[in-house]
């Protein structure tokens, strides 16, 4: 069998469109595994350490697309994200009605990465948190318009957190 970076690559250029996830899934490996195999032009990978200060970033975009996915199911929020503050080992998410809400176990992001990669045939970018596991937690995506563009604010501040690698 080949070398796994070998097989993801070879799945990415026969399905191009295949979501990470659905490409962890036909691979047998967890989606962390996967991702941190596609190509550097795709995805930029991130230490968990570097997930306050991403969360604290986005808090300043405007709305975003909020993603949990869990057995089969996904929820969506597309609405700013909340700042959040540290509070009984939890970064906790200050929603006003309308945005998410929630608490998040930081310490348990593993990794995190940039994703620069279509969805369902669109121009999109995903920041996606990891636990120890190589299992997704949540995903952030850059936000859009009421015509579906990408706002290009958002573009700009998505891509300055590369600059996070350097770190």
């Amino acid at each position: 069998m080949p070398e796994l970076t070998t097989q993801v690559r070879d799945l990415l250029a026969a399905e191009p469109r295949l979501r990470p996830a659905d490409m962890a899934r036909r691979l047998s490996v967890p989606e962390w595994e996967l991702v941190s195999r596609l190509p550097e032009t795709l995805i930029v990978t991130l230490p968990g350490v570097h997930a306050q200060t991403i969360l604290e970033r986005v808090s300043g975009w405007g709305r975003v697309t909020t993603i949990v996915e869990v057995a089969g199911s996904v929820f969506e929020v597309k609405a700013s994200l909340p700042k959040g503050r540290i509070g009984h080992g939890y970064y906790n998410l200050l929603g006003k009605p309308g945005q998410l809400h929630g608490h998040l176990k930081l310490d348990a992001v593993a990794n995190i990465s940039l994703q620069s990669k279509p969805h369902r045939g669109k121009e999109a970018y995903a920041i996606v948190f990891y636990d120890a596991d190589g299992g997704c937690i949540f995903k952030i995506y850059v936000g859009r318009d009421e015509q579906g563009t990408l706002f290009p604010e958002q573009v700009v501040a998505f891509n300055a957190l590369k600059e996070l690698k350097h770190v």
